[in-house]
């Protein structure tokens, strides 16, 4: 008996074709971009421009206050001399205090205070205080020798003999709009630019 071979046929349709899906990597973008890296820039000039002018106005209004502090012995110093001998005592002793020696008066912010008009007590018996600028102690050079003035009021006005009352220091630089306010008829300007001065100076 003869055997029969079958040969199988191979659908070669059959095979299956591995395909290979091809895998894309993305870079993600980091970092600012040029356009907002430029405005970026120029808001924080713009803050520069705007808050760095107004930093230092504040930081020298701060040492012209440091100034105005300095003048409070003379204040003090007036202020009794009126209750206890009114303007006669006043201009006692506003001499008294102009007989001191400048050094003595002088202080970091300061190169001199006096009492009176061109340094001689009596009435008004304002109090003038220069400023001392200079590389050291941080004020603008420009200020130096400029003035803020404080002049004493008793009831809205300068203290005469027959005045009754406390003393009321009105406060001036080269503008005297906070004393005329406060209604104080006493109020001598100094030469200090307003900008600088303390909001009660100005």
């Amino acid at each position: 008996m003869k055997k029969k071979y079958i040969l199988a046929s191979v659908d070669k349709s059959s095979k299956k074709t591995n395909n290979v899906v091809g895998i894309k990597k993305t870079n993600k973008q980091t970092g600012f971009t040029l356009i907002e890296l430029m405005i970026v820039m120029a808001i924080i000039g713009i803050l520069a421009t705007v808050a760095l002018p107004a930093y230092q106005d504040y930081s020298v209004r701060a040492k012209i206050s440091e100034a105005l502090i300095a003048a409070s012995l003379v204040k003090s110093l007036l202020s009794e001399a009126f209750q206890t001998d009114s303007t006669i005592g006043m201009t006692m002793a506003g001499n008294s205090y102009n007989g001191i020696n400048i050094n003595q008066k002088a202080s970091k912010y300061v190169s001199n205070i006096t009492v009176g008009p061109n340094g001689i007590s009596g009435t008004p018996w304002q109090i003038t205080i220069v400023i001392a600028a200079n590389a050291g102690n941080g004020i603008p050079t420009v200020i130096n020798g400029q003035t803020l003035v404080l002049s004493p009021n008793v009831q809205g006005v300068a203290p005469v003999i027959a005045s009754v009352g406390s003393i009321d220091w009105a406060c001036a630089s080269n503008s005297n709009q906070a004393a005329t306010a406060r209604g104080l008829g006493n109020r001598s300007t100094g030469t200090l630019l307003a900008k600088y001065a303390p909001s009660e100076c100005r």
